[in-house]
């Protein structure tokens, strides 16, 4: 556990992506797991967003419905022991590291559900412009937390687009957080499925562009997302999920420095709603 093979090395400077099973041990794996089960119930319970983060957002995100389901955790590493062991001490954050290291800092974390039948998609998009930094050593972690198949809404990445740069979220002066939609639809030709087992972590690159349909399929499909960057990596607009633990470095040291990459960088909106499920859904008029 905790390594990864030049192959997949090579594969996420190739592609903007790798695959990597064994990211968490089994234990790991059901204590996050049993957590988020009760999580997911209680929300059931309350039917609608409760719980506040530091910026006053809900932390329990729920889709919308005749019977409203959690989508989204914003920053679970923030009240739950389990999720911040893993962020910090796990073979996931020395695969990043290898990625981006010696010294790693964290950003900021969520989980993402589709429950079963669950509507929820994800339009194509970069995260590096949702959570530009001064570089593009930013690495997104998704730990999957169900086994990812074809059926319940897995991610797809369109391979080598992190060399493409950064795409406009942009449209006519309002931010949809979604690419223009002739990309998209180029982004839908060439983008690959991932799938995988539970425990086994998708390592993207920040500039990859990626989306994901609604889950068709009896079975759920749950992220932990740890966005992570390298140390001389500064965040250029405030967080989307601001985090009290943002800026903690995870493995290495700090940095003084501030590394910078290019000229100009788009800046995104500092939107209001609890997750970016609600911003990409202006697009629709939704």
């Amino acid at each position: 556990m905790g390594a990864l093979s030049p192959a997949q090395c090579e594969a996420f400077r190739r592609d903007g992506y790798t695959l990597a099973p064994g990211a968490v041990t089994a234990g790991q794996l059901a204590a996050l797991r049993a957590e988020l089960a009760a999580w997911a119930a209680d929300a059931q319970r309350r039917g609608e967003n409760f719980g506040k983060t530091v910026d006053g957002r809900a932390r329990f995100d729920l889709a919308p419905g005749p019977t409203p389901t959690l989508r989204r955790v914003n920053n679970p590493v923030e009240v739950s022991d389990a999720y911040r062991a893993v962020m910090a001490e796990s073979a996931m954050t020395d695969m990043v590291a290898a990625l981006i290291g010696p010294d790693v800092k964290f950003h900021h974390s969520k989980i993402n559900l589709k429950l079963p039948g669950a509507a929820t998609e994800v339009r194509f998009h970069q995260d590096f412009s949702y959570t530009p930094h001064t570089n593009a050593d930013v690495v997104t972690a998704l730990l999957l937390l169900d086994d990812m198949t074809l059926a319940n809404g897995c991610l797809r990445v369109v391979p080598g687009s992190q060399r493409d740069g950064q795409i406009s979220l942009w449209q006519e002066g309002r931010f949809t957080g979604v690419v223009p939609e002739d990309v998209e639809t180029e982004a839908r030709r060439r983008a690959r499925p991932v799938t995988g087992p539970a425990g086994a972590a998708c390592l993207m690159h920040t500039l990859a562009l990626h989306g994901s349909d609604a889950n068709r399929s009896p079975a759920p499909r749950s992220l932990f997302i740890c966005v992570y960057s390298a140390a001389d990596a500064f965040p250029l607009a405030p967080s989307p999920v601001p985090s009290r633990l943002e800026g903690q470095v995870v493995r290495g040291q700090e940095s003084r420095v501030a590394r910078l990459d290019v000229a100009e960088v788009e800046l995104p909106e500092r939107y209001i709603e609890s997750s970016f499920f609600d911003v990409q859904a202006r697009r629709s008029g939704d």
